[in-house]
Parts: structure tokens; sequence; C-alpha cells
């Protein structure tokens, strides 16, 4: 499992951060840093599919390999 984060589509709404927060975290301006894991950890799974879910913008998708 892996996380693809689309840059230009997040606007800010924090709301990955708020429903997966140790798995994405904001910058100083409140975006979205791009996730470093190529492969979510197991116990991680949930906070990556929750702040997929929450971004309202659609900018992140969690891909199942």
């Amino acid at each position: 499992m892996r996380i693809e984060f689309d840059a230009e589509h997040c606007v800010g709404h924090a709301l990955c951060a708020a429903a997966g927060p140790d798995v994405y975290h904001l910058d100083d301006a409140g975006y979205c840093i791009p996730p470093s894991r190529e492969v979510v950890a197991p116990e991680l799974v949930d906070q990556a599919y929750r702040g997929a879910e929450a971004c309202p913008e659609r900018a992140i998708t969690v891909v199942d390999d």
C-alpha cells in the first residue's frame, strides 16, 4: 500500500492531518506535506484511508499494491 499525493489540488483544508495525524503532516502555511512513505506501515493503514477520504479536493489516493 502506498499514498499518491497531488500537491496541485491541495488547498489547505488540513482535514487529512486531522483524520490521519500520524500519516499526514502540514507545512507552516497549512498545506499537506507529501507523505514520504512509499509503503504505509500496517498500523497506519486506517489513518491513511481516513485522511484520503477526508480530503474534499481528492488530492490524496491510497493505492493497494
